[in-house]
């Protein structure tokens, strides 16, 4: 019963995250598109409503994931999100009309099925409540400089694939980084309050990932197709993030024999994901 209220708050913010992707990319592909990093792309989806709704959503998704960390572990809340893309793709199915393909259902059931049996294997919990400088130093070390090779290297490449994969990486990075942040943000704020959780290095490292994040995914939708930014994006994030609670905050996930199930969920989730994005209706057309 510990783990309903994290599960419940998790797919709240993977639900407002799927919302919010699919309003802003259909923002995104209506404002001129640019070769290189463009800090002003948001001076220009500010004046698009649709990228405002998507932008509320986001901050419903904070709030929700704000509270799913705050009761749940890392590596539990973060891999939820990997609910996002079905999500997005049914989301963007209702609003413009276009039914999913039968091919299509089956993807989304092995999203979740896979999901569920790799969570249910792998039983993450436990670790610690807090995490001290020394272990922090290195992981946003290693975080922001792959992050930033990542950029370098989808920024090189022309609109395609390989631009929108390597950005949607990098964007996946900072995701899990902007939740393992605010997890410990949440920890100061249930121990110090309101004073605490304003005066914490945690908070502004948080706040400063998450706007990394949000403009490095508009950069990756632009970047080229969703079948390419979205799988790195998501899988991306499940995997860091589970790294993350793993290292940092020293979660427990079963090993043994109870890696083969793992691997098979895994498996089924990797395959849904790829066949979702390759089939993916456009989030602005529909198609």
């Amino acid at each position: 019963m510990d783990l309903v209220l994290p599960v419940l708050f998790a797919l709240l913010a993977a639900f407002s995250n799927a919302l919010a992707t699919v309003l802003q990319r259909r923002a995104a592909l209506s404002v001129p598109q640019s070769q290189g990093f463009r800090p002003s792309l948001i001076l220009d989806l500010l004046r698009r409503p649709v990228w405002l709704g998507g932008m509320l959503a986001v901050v419903v998704a904070g709030v929700g994931q704000a509270a799913a960390l705050a009761t749940g572990p890392l590596s539990l809340v973060q891999p939820l999100f990997v609910l996002e893309l079905p999500c997005a793709l049914l989301l963007a199915s209702l609003m413009t009309g276009n039914r999913l393909p039968e091919a299509m259902w089956l993807a989304v059931g092995a999203v979740v099925v896979g999901l569920g049996v790799a969570l249910a294997a792998a039983d993450p919990g436990g670790g610690r409540a807090d995490v001290s400088l020394d272990r922090w130093l290195p992981a946003l070390g290693a975080c922001a400089g792959l992050a930033v090779l990542l950029t370098a290297a989808g920024l090189r490449r022309p609109v395609g694939k390989a631009r929108a994969g390597c950005l949607g990486a990098a964007t996946a990075v900072c995701y899990a980084l902007t939740a393992a942040l605010m997890k410990d943000s949440m920890r100061v704020l249930g121990r110090d309050g309101v004073t605490g959780f304003f005066t914490t290095w945690q908070t502004y490292g948080f706040a400063l990932a998450g706007v990394a994040a949000v403009l490095l995914l508009e950069h990756a939708m632009q970047g080229g197709p969703l079948v390419a930014s979205q799988p790195a994006l998501t899988l991306g994030d499940a995997t860091v993030s589970l790294l993350l609670g793993v290292v940092l905050y020293r979660e427990d996930v079963r090993t043994g024999w109870w890696a083969l199930p793992q691997l098979l969920g895994v498996a089924l989730v990797v395959a849904g994901v790829l066949a979702l994005a390759r089939r993916g209706v456009d989030l602005r057309t529909g198609r």
